[in-house]
């Protein structure tokens, strides 16, 4: 087990790719918290996270204000003591044109992608750095680079956490903090299992394998980045 007794906060985890990660580290060995703004899945997840025979809490989380995330981590901290992973996942989508989108569109992706993953690493580099170890990793999106048409919001969030992983791990290295990220391109999730057949494949003509990912591979490199051996990795 690569990271067994590793204590390990995941945002945005009651389902999707949150879930599975949460639930692939759980089998590693890590302890896992299930932070989520809905808490009746969030301690589903939990319990089928603790059959790995691991710790496992919910906690009812909006990454978006300061008071949640405060309350949270001291939740955390209060039953786990140590933080060594954070997995700063939590994202929300409100696709449409540029010239259709709403501000209020722009503030909640915003808010949730990006402004969420500042206010939890900064929770998390606070114990971190007083541990001298830990890890950061944000899931960011192969749309950071690329850009896609009606997300001009949720790439430009996904593109800013490219921005603050390098930033943190230049400023916390010293600590013993490693910060990472990583862009998955398209995984096969419920939001894409109700694609029709032919925008599944016109969508599989950019990927190089033909095939879309599944949830286990996000998990599993994140699993290789949390444990020993992505060490040199940040």
């Amino acid at each position: 087990m690569r990271l067994k007794g590793k204590n390990t906060l995941i945002t945005g985890a009651a389902q999707g790719i949150g879930k599975s990660v949460a639930l692939e580290l759980a089998k590693e060995g890590a302890n896992v918290a299930i932070a989520d703004l809905n808490i009746e899945n969030a301690q589903e997840t939990a319990r089928e996270v603790s059959t790995s025979g691991v710790k496992s809490i919910a906690l009812k989380l909006d990454v978006s204000r300061q008071d949640d995330v405060t309350a949270a981590f001291g939740a955390f901290t209060g039953e786990f003591g140590a933080l060594d992973i954070l997995v700063n996942n939590a994202g929300i989508t409100r696709d449409t044109i540029l010239l259709r989108m709403k501000e209020e569109d722009w503030d909640a992706v915003l808010n949730i992608n990006l402004k969420g993953a500042f206010l939890c690493s900064k929770e998390a580099i606070k114990i971190m750095a007083r541990q001298r170890s830990g890890k950061i990793i944000n899931i960011s999106s192969v749309v950071a680079f690329m850009g896609n048409p009606g997300q001009a919001n949720y790439s430009s969030s996904k593109a800013g956490l490219i921005g603050l992983t390098k930033t943190i791990a230049r400023e916390y290295a010293s600590r013993g903090i490693r910060a990472n990220a990583v862009a998955p391109g398209f995984i096969r999730t419920a939001m894409t299992d109700i694609l029709s057949d032919e925008v599944k494949n016109e969508m599989k003509k950019a990927i190089a394998l033909g095939q879309f990912g599944e949830r286990e591979d996000v998990a599993n490199e994140i699993i290789f980045l949390a444990s020993k051996e992505g060490d040199y990795i940040t």
